[in-house]
């Protein structure tokens, strides 16, 4: 990298000094027939012979924390990125630096020959406008050479971090590196050459060279902004998905490539509202930890047997209810039913795997980990009962039978590739849905298995034990737990 920058100022350097030495109006006779481009030969050996070496040191010690990091194949932290960012900017400037002082040099060796002023400006513009023509191309090789090291930097910087050159500048540098500085230097040539003759050529040139500039400076502006407008809008518009905000569209305003980048990302920009549309309705569906789990695993969620909690609701006198109320008030009490299992469920870290009918099966502790899943779950039952009874006084007659048990269950999809759901099979299921329907007979409607008491902590001491029971579809007797009066929600 740096040595293609020193061989780009090198040539230069020389064609500078053979330009101004023997091309430009009112340069000295050759090398070697005149003093004083002699002279001019020794100094420009001696500053680039002390220019170059520390150009290079300075070049060094610039990419040092970018090699750093680099070699250690790691992650740059915030000043790292920063100074690697900088390092395009930072040698242009350089070398800018050594050829404004150049021009200084020169410039007062020009006087000291005892030109006129008028040649010592035009000498010291030519030399600042052909360094940052080169330093203009040190930039552009740099950036060119650090594109590897810029790709492992730029996911990790902020918009407002960046400070390199944008579309607009860089497109302006173009033509300035292309046109406008060699424009400049003839417009300078032609007020410089003053041979008798000479004077009707000089006017035109200087004309057309002025025209030249002005046109084409304000024709790249137009072509700049006509690329980097929209590409400002998408990176916007980008912006805004970032953080969020999936309602944006950019304008297509461009008939070529630039406008098929515009409608590229509206499209992207309404597949990802599709998407999220799919993902929230996902969620619904089969509950958001759920969702997230399967979104994470796109083969799908495997089966495995794991420790979880079940808790069964069960609403009581549904079907006589649908015969006395109006279908209307049957559909907004059950709504109101089931908003209440979700909430205090959800409170608890829970989800609700599947409705059934006027009932609602809920899992705590799978897909994800839970260690203390049963505590979860007995809480959730105390809480939703309390809902409940306050819900009664909105819909009179609202009841329903909560069970709760703890073990090892199956969690998985079941069903077919074309058809699958999540659920959760096992004992803590059956006897969940066991309790539920002797709860409707107990006062409190709350059950709970000793399996899920002995696993609660510090739970189990607002349950108190109603001696064991044999549940249909079991061999061994199940003790079962109720809240005790005494504990509050």
């Amino acid at each position: 990298m740096l040595r293609r920058v020193l061989v780009a100022n090198a040539m230069g350097a020389a064609l500078a000094f053979v330009y101004f030495s023997f091309l430009a109006p009112g340069s000295p006779a050759p090398l070697g027939r005149d003093r004083d481009t002699a002279i001019s030969a020794i100094v420009f050996a001696v500053y680039v012979g002390i220019c170059f070496p520390a150009a290079a040191a300075f070049g060094h010690r610039v990419a040092l924390p970018v090699k750093r990091w680099v070699e250690q194949e790691r992650v740059p932290d915030d000043a790292e990125r920063a100074a690697t960012l900088a390092v395009p900017g930072l040698i242009a400037l350089l070398s800018l630096g050594c050829w404004t002082g150049g021009a200084v040099v020169f410039t007062a060796l020009n006087i000291a020959f005892e030109n006129t002023p008028g040649d010592a400006v035009s000498l010291f513009i030519g030399i600042v406008l052909v360094g940052l023509t080169t330093s203009a191309v040190a930039y552009l090789l740099v950036e060119r050479s650090m594109r590897a090291v810029f790709a492992l930097v730029m996911p990790h910087v902020r918009e407002s971090f960046n400070r390199n050159v944008g579309i607009r500048p860089r497109i302006l540098l173009t033509w300035l590196l292309g046109s406008g500085v060699p424009l400049l230097l003839i417009a300078l040539s032609s007020l410089a050459y003053s041979e008798e003759g000479e004077g009707e050529l000089r006017l035109p040139v200087l004309f057309l060279a002025i025209v030249a500039l002005l046109v084409g400076s304000l024709a790249m502006r137009v072509a700049a902004r006509s690329i980097a407008d929209p590409v400002r809008a998408v990176r916007k518009g980008l912006e805004r998905i970032e953080a969020g905000d999936l309602d944006v569209e950019v304008e297509v305003n461009d008939a070529g490539e630039v406008g098929v980048l515009q409608a590229g990302f509206n499209r992207m920009a309404a597949g990802l509202r599709e998407r999220e549309r799919l993902r929230e309705l996902f969620g619904r569906h089969v509950g958001d930890e759920v969702a997230r789990f399967a979104l994470e695993q796109a083969s799908g969620l495997a089966s495995e047997q794991r420790e979880a909690s079940v808790l069964f609701v069960d609403m009581t006198g549904s079907s006589a209810m649908a015969e006395v109320l109006p279908p209307v008030e049957v559909v907004e009490t059950l709504n109101d039913f089931f908003a209440a299992v979700v909430d205090a469920v959800a409170a608890e870290g829970g989800w609700v795997n599947k409705f059934e009918g006027d009932g609602a099966l809920c899992v705590f502790g799978a897909p994800g980990d839970q260690p203390d899943h049963a505590r979860r779950a007995l809480r959730a039952a105390r809480a939703l009962r309390a809902r409940l009874t306050d819900l009664a006084g909105v819909h009179p007659g609202l009841d329903a039978g909560i069970g709760v048990s703890s073990g090892a269950v199956v969690a998985g999809n079941v069903g077919t590739e074309r058809r699958y759901e999540y659920t959760v099979i096992g004992r803590p299921v059956n006897e969940a849905s066991r309790l539920t329907d002797l709860a409707k007979g107990r006062g409190g409607r709350v059950l709970a298995s000793a399996a899920a008491v002995e696993r609660s902590g510090d739970e189990a001491t607002g349950w108190a034990s109603l001696g064991t029971v044999a549940l249909r579809g079991h061999t061994a007797p199940t003790t079962l737990y109720e809240p005790a009066a005494n504990v509050s929600v």
